[in-house]
């Protein structure tokens, strides 16, 4: 698998993330303190889906480094929000364990892409 294939597929990965953030955030409890949060949870979450679909149209090396290191920091800010939910009993681990796996895969990937 090329370059291109494997940008298109983290692409793709990351959308598909955004679209689960989406659905972990609306089953979040009708409460200020969950909306509060679970803000930044989406905010950050879905984010990370964008920034990295403009970091693979970067014009340059420095440009797509800068880009990334956005991606990263998004990435490891909704594992944040993650555990702030998970610790504060705002959503129930069970439910959001995969997708904290995900993330936190993810934020390696990143990282490691600097």
């Amino acid at each position: 698998m090329d370059r291109l294939d494997q940008a298109k597929q983290l692409q793709d990965r990351t959308k598909k993330f955004a679209v689960r953030i989406i659905k972990a955030f609306s089953r979040l409890p009708k409460n200020e303190a969950a909306r509060t949060v679970g803000r930044q949870f989406l905010r950050s979450g879905t984010s990370l889906a964008a920034n990295y679909r403009a970091a693979c149209r970067a014009r340059s090396t420095a440009d797509f480094i800068s880009k990334i290191a956005i991606v990263t920091e998004e990435t490891d800010e909704t594992l944040f929000w993650f555990e702030l939910l998970v610790e504060s009993n705002l959503i129930d681990v069970k439910l959001v364990e995969p997708l904290m796996s995900e993330c936190d895969e993810l934020l390696k990937i990143f990282s490691a892409s600097l």
